[in-house]
């Protein structure tokens, strides 16, 4: 999904949203690489701890947003970045590590792209995968019955989350093993603890919760925000000490081809 991304609302939580990136690069059994790319690499703070674990690797930072590639050229002048869509971007050459934190979930059709991206690998390369699978929590869920609510569902029927974009595990185990040397699947819920006021609705608002935004005018913008926040602030209280706690479930895979 091509949007204008504020890469200043979606940093807002970037200790929270490093910990599964941080967690997936200790899984890859890479000693040395020398080709990666960074596939939705956002503003590049992924592609930069990347950088770091594989020092004389050359690393491509791929994204389709003009406005996060702006703050990762700004942040890391010395990393490449390349503008593309993932689902149509073509390799120039064989990779040892194709890593992608966060991204996967906005594209469709993961039964063909996923071993697309897989036949781009060396032989014994690794495909590193972590996709946000929350698609259940009210976090997601509410964003529809605020757009019911409002009487909104059919000018964001679009972008509105019927179903999850992430398949159980065992589809992409059955979808990659064929052509692969090990394939290892984990699931991981982080009961995150958040600050600020409607905290959980800040998260969202700098990704699932954006195309909905962006898709309405004014009025109606200010009015389904406001109607998902009050059901939000419902659904994840503000305890006594100002924390909110937020558990939210992620997928991770690391495939050896």
């Amino acid at each position: 999904m091509n949007m204008k991304w504020n890469p200043e609302q979606y940093l807002r939580f970037d200790q929270h949203r490093l910990r599964p990136a941080l967690e997936l690069i200790q899984r890859i059994p890479l000693e040395h690489a020398a080709q990666i790319v960074d596939l939705g690499c956002g503003t590049g703070n992924v592609t930069a701890l990347l950088q770091q674990r594989w020092k004389d690797a050359q690393i491509l930072g791929v994204d389709s947003s003009s406005n996060m590639l702006a703050r990762a050229r700004q942040d890391y002048p010395q990393q490449q970045w390349l503008e593309a869509d993932i689902q149509t971007w073509q390799a120039t050459a064989s990779y040892d590590l194709l890593f992608s934190n966060a991204a996967l979930h906005w594209l469709p059709d993961h039964s063909h792209l996923l071993p697309r991206l897989l036949s781009m690998l060396n032989t014994g390369g690794i495909l590193a995968i972590q996709l946000p699978n929350n698609f259940a929590a009210p976090s997601h869920t509410l964003i529809l019955q605020a757009a019911r609510n409002g009487g909104f569902c059919k000018r964001l029927e679009a972008f509105l989350p019927h179903n999850s974009p992430v398949h159980r595990p065992a589809f992409y185990y059955d979808l990659l093993s064929a052509e692969a040397q090990h394939v290892e699947i984990w699931e991981t819920e982080y009961w995150q603890v958040l600050v600020g006021d409607n905290a959980v609705a800040e998260w969202t608002k700098g990704t699932c919760l954006k195309p909905l935004l962006d898709a309405l005018d004014e009025p109606a913008r200010s009015q389904f925000e406001q109607e998902y926040r009050h059901l939000l602030a419902s659904a994840y209280p503000q305890r006594a000490d100002g924390t909110t706690l937020f558990p939210f479930k992620r997928l991770f895979m690391v495939v050896q081809k």
